[in-house]
């Protein structure tokens, strides 16, 4: 595939992803005429605070490590 190809591609699909969410705004403004009464859930804005203490070793006990196996077995 040449680069032309390749950028004849990304030009159709950046296309058809601005018609989509072109499609989408409007589903959503649709919605929202239809039902107007319905209770929106509250935006919850800012920031959240994460605490520095370590957590508790208790949460981790008995857990694989993702990707290396069970800590008494060996990684293929």
């Amino acid at each position: 595939m040449s680069l032309q190809d390749d950028l004849t591609a990304v030009r159709r699909n950046l296309n058809e992803l601005v018609r989509s969410v072109e499609r989408l705004e409007r589903d959503v403004e649709d919605a929202a005429r239809q039902a107007p009464d319905t209770p929106r859930a509250p935006r919850r804005e800012g920031m959240v605070t994460v605490p520095d203490t370590p957590y508790d070793s208790s949460l981790w006990k008995d857990v694989d490590d993702e990707g290396l196996g069970a800590r008494d077995r060996r990684a293929p």
